[in-house]
């Protein structure tokens, strides 16, 4: 039986994907244990432990392999295309700096709804703008091994 904790955690993390996926999702704590066995590709995580508010995800093979990248501060290129579900919004990023904390004068911090991210190989996202506030797509942390095209699907709070 799982303790509340995990259950939490579970409800949270699903709360990134759209309703067709739930029920085939992987499920993980940021420590890496498995809450929920999946079998469609997609592995969700709940909002991570270090945040205040919500930003769970549900990732792909490809965007698993970018996470691990960025959480280890190494080189990443995708050879795919590779699509993220963030569909509970996030706290805030900022847009220009991929390991920001917080918002600063210049790093451009921007706080999204519900969207997707696609990560590609890079010459394929170079013709999109980086600007959050433009009423579409953006590309974030252009120039980076870790840039990835925001989608936005809803509304921002």
């Amino acid at each position: 039986m799982p303790l509340l904790a995990d259950t939490q955690a579970q409800n949270d993390a699903l709360e990134a994907a759209w309703p067709g996926m739930v029920e085939g999702a992987k499920v993980l704590d940021w420590e890496g244990t498995t809450l929920k066995e999946g079998d469609n590709g997609y592995t969700c995580m709940a909002t991570p432990p270090t945040m205040v508010g919500t930003a769970p995800m549900c990732l792909d093979p490809v965007w698993m392999e970018w996470g691990m990248a960025w959480q280890n501060r190494e080189p990443f290129e995708a050879d795919s295309i590779g699509i993220a579900y963030m569909l509970a919004g996030d706290e805030g990023a900022s847009n220009v700096d991929p390991y920001a904390e917080g918002p600063t004068e210049d790093n451009e911090w921007i706080k999204e709804g519900p969207h997707l991210m696609l990560i590609a190989p890079a010459g394929l996202l170079d013709a999109f703008p980086t600007d959050p506030h433009n009423g579409g797509p953006y590309l974030m942390w252009k120039g980076t091994d870790y840039q990835h095209l925001m989608i936005p699907v809803g509304a921002r709070e």
